[in-house]
């Protein structure tokens, strides 16, 4: 007997790192539902997939937010079914001192990548327990191992990811769920375009590589970690980080 599609579902997969792990479960043949706070832009990278001839769902949710996160998997239930896979993706980045940085904008940044990991990963885990077998793999940063200046509030929500990642990993990897991190370094995404190009080009010649990453180079370590090629890896960070940080 041929075994049902997964279920996918990816966080923040509007645009850079999610939308190519995205592309790349769906040509696995992954059933994905596409997450992103703009339900217009999900509804565009889902139709991309399903025009390639994957199958997608887009979902708009602000991951953040408790009862949001309720009704998007719901909704992921009613059209796909309960997730296989999570990939937490969500987020955004803000440079700003911690001199004068806001309780706001602090609050904004932990809730969007730690709380909600906390509750997008509370959400399916039930399902995935019960019947012994799921993966969920969180997006990092490797600011979240070695910080950075002006980023203290995106490193801190990142080291919790890591932190949160090997705990649960703790948990549940005996019951058939893998939990694992990725920590990429910078990428050439949508959130560096608003960077100047002096400052890009200053980033890369700092990496050991030489250049900044690619989304699809993150996206192959994320649906690794996704696969059963991955069965040995728990509680791990793997770091497609252009040599940025050496572990």
């Amino acid at each position: 007997m041929t075994p049902s599609p997964r279920v996918a579902l990816v966080t923040g997969a509007g645009r850079g790192i999610g939308r190519a792990v995205a592309k790349r479960l769906a040509e696995a043949g992954d059933q994905v539902a596409v997450n992103d706070l703009d339900g217009d832009v999900a509804a565009a990278v889902a139709g991309a997939i399903t025009a390639a001839g994957g199958t997608a769902f887009p979902v708009a949710a602000d991951v953040s937010d408790e009862d949001a996160v309720e009704r998007m998997l719901d909704e992921v239930r009613g059209a796909l079914g309960d997730p296989d896979v999570l990939v937490n993706n969500a987020g955004f980045t803000q440079h700003c001192r911690l001199v004068d940085l806001s309780t706001a904008d602090f609050d904004r940044m932990i809730g969007v990548h730690l709380r909600g990991t906390f509750l997008c990963s509370r959400g399916v885990l039930g399902p995935m327990l019960a019947r012994g077998s799921g993966v969920i793999v969180n997006v990092a940063s490797q600011l979240g191992q070695i910080g950075g200046p002006d980023l203290t509030h995106y490193a801190a929500a990142k080291a919790g990811v890591i932190g949160m990642t090997k705990s649960l990993a703790r948990e549940v990897s005996a019951d058939g769920v893998r939990v694992n991190a990725v920590a990429p370094g910078p990428v050439d995404t949508e959130m560096l375009l608003a960077r100047s190009d002096a400052w890009r080009a200053a980033k890369a010649a700092e990496l050991p590589l030489g250049r900044l990453g690619r989304p699809e180079e993150v996206a192959a370590a994320v649906v690794f970690l996704c696969s059963d090629d991955a069965s040995l890896f728990v509680g791990q960070t793997l770091g497609p980080n252009a040599g940025d940080v050496m572990l």
